[in-house]
């Protein structure tokens, strides 16, 4: 196969989104916070400056500052400050500096207890195959080298036959994850201790699951709930949808090596439409409609191999974050205390190494 495409540079994350409304978000009184001093590591978010919307530290401060208590936070691939200069598939490498230099900035106490970008996740193409290798190497040295703050990569491989429905952000071919030369890329992450990050749609996760049964030994960390479709052939399907995502979602859950991240359904593309309504939800009417899909993903893969994450600010144009994480407590008010610290930060910071 030959190297991915460069990505089209209006192809930014929100595109699965909804650009931020704060005058729609604030429509509704602000909700008291439900278990504030429930510790939570975030552990999928982004940071940009592009032409549609900026949404750096001191607005992921805002937000994570709304009264929920985040100790930590992963930051993921989303095409932000690439290098400008050198080398093609080197460019990714200034999303690393980048997010370590944030990161840097937190750690220094300054901003209180928040460590956001404690653990960081790129972008490398691995159709490069095993000359990735030494573009992996160049993210180590700028997370700050072994045990730093880089942790992985996210090759999205979202494809849909559809033209309705908006493929991943590097313009994957249908089958990525299968192909021969990906995959000798992808056999460079264990050995560097690196994870992958798995996105793309519900009808490809049988394609997940065959990539994390041929590589046993590297840790897959499914995005979004497996990305469920609710938009273009699958609008108005949603039972459909659900059925077969539940049937795929089991099977892969068989692999020891898949973690789930519980989010990520408050994207356009998604199977709601709290993004269209009047008012934006509350943190009930999200949790009500969530609550299926996480509490099968939590059914299949046990707390220890799920989290919750806020998917900033790609689901902030569904519902706010205080809104959100509260929504999340909602869910998992039920849990024993052991699960319900491994949702929150104990399976992010296991996984993350952080």
């Amino acid at each position: 196969m030959a190297a991915t495409p460069a990505p089209d540079k209006h192809r930014d994350a929100i595109g699965t989104g909804v650009v931020p409304n704060d005058a729609w978000l604030n429509a509704r009184p602000p909700e008291a916070i439900l278990e504030p001093e429930l510790a939570i590591v975030d552990p999928h978010h982004h940071l940009w400056d592009n032409k549609r919307h900026r949404y750096l530290l001191d607005e992921l401060r805002q937000d994570t500052g709304s009264g929920h208590r985040i100790v930590a936070t992963v930051f993921v691939d989303c095409m932000a400050f690439y290098r400008a200069d050198g080398p093609a598939a080197m460019k990714p490498v200034g999303e690393t500096e980048f997010a370590n230099g944030v990161a840097a900035m937190c750690a220094s106490g300054v901003y209180g207890e928040l460590r956001a970008c404690a653990g960081i996740v790129s972008h490398v193409d691995l159709t490069l195959g095993a000359a990735a290798r030494e573009v992996l190497q160049a993210h180590i040295v700028a997370g700050g080298g072994e045990g730093g703050r880089f942790k992985g990569i996210r090759h999205a491989g979202g494809w849909d036959a559809s033209p309705q429905i908006r493929n991943s952000h590097t313009n994957p071919p249908p089958g990525l994850y299968a192909d021969a030369v990906f995959r000798q890329g992808f056999a460079q992450l264990a050995p560097l201790g690196l994870s992958f990050e798995a996105w793309q749609f519900h009808p490809q996760l049988p394609e997940v699951t065959a990539l994390a049964r041929a590589f046993p030994d590297t840790q897959i960390i499914l995005n979004h709930l497996g990305g469920p479709l609710g938009v273009g052939p699958y609008a108005g399907k949603q039972a459909e949808t659900f059925a077969q995502w539940q049937r795929h979602m089991a099977e892969l859950a068989t692999c020891p090596n898949v973690t789930v991240k519980l989010g990520g359904l408050g994207m356009k593309i998604g199977p709601f439409d709290h993004h269209a309504r009047p008012l934006p939800p509350t943190s009930q009417e999200v949790a009500d409609a969530w609550r299926p899909w996480v509490e099968t993903a939590i059914e299949h893969f046990g707390a220890q191999r799920c989290m919750f994450e806020s998917n900033f600010p790609v689901d902030k144009g569904g519902a706010s974050y205080a809104v959100l994480w509260n929504a999340f407590k909602h869910i998992a008010a039920g849990a024993s205390a052991d699960d319900k610290a491994a949702l929150f930060a104990g399976t992010a910071q296991r996984v993350y190494k952080l």
